[in-house]
């Protein structure tokens, strides 16, 4: 099933590298070189707005937010942190939330966690959930498969097949 890579077996190209230290050395330059400029970017911070800040409209983002101010609209975001001053009403939507502040409207998210300084007055949808001892939740919970798309909510049932007569 598994096979071992020629690169670790012992040949002449080892017996080679040890007589003629020269051209091993001049290749490994280019390899340093070439592995920084393949190197994937670093991940942009995230974008924080801050608790002096108040926000009426949607906010999308396929980045991370963290909310310290006032936010009146949804918000879709990959990871988005509510802040302990935060207060957002609005519908959530992100792969990953983290709730130490207040939010108004449904939650829907990958993995969803309410630390003990949360206050969610709303529903939440969720693949996982953990909500810390503390946090005051007010709604209900649903655990879904994906979450993150409100048109999978609920499969309709198939209608019944007509009776054949005869």
């Amino acid at each position: 099933m598994f096979s071992k890579s020629k690169i670790n077996e012992p040949g002449p190209k080892a017996s080679e590298a040890a007589a003629s230290p020269a051209p091993t050395s001049a290749p490994a330059a280019p390899a340093q070189s070439d592995f920084k400029a393949s190197a994937p970017k670093a991940k942009p911070p995230a974008s924080v707005l801050s608790s002096d800040l108040h926000i009426t409209g949607n906010l999308k983002t396929t980045g991370d937010i963290q909310v310290e101010g006032t936010v009146e609209g949804d918000i879709r975001a990959h990871l988005l942190t509510v802040g302990e001053t935060a207060t957002i009403k609005g519908e959530v939507t992100a792969d990953d939330v983290v709730v130490n502040g207040r939010i108004v409207g449904r939650v829907r998210g990958l993995k969803v966690r309410l630390t003990s300084t949360a206050r969610v007055e709303g529903d939440i949808i969720h693949k996982t959930i953990a909500i810390e001892s503390g946090a005051h939740f007010e709604g209900s919970v649903q655990r879904q498969d994906d979450p993150l798309n409100p048109g999978k909510a609920a499969p309709k049932p198939a209608a019944p097949a007509p009776k054949a007569e005869g």
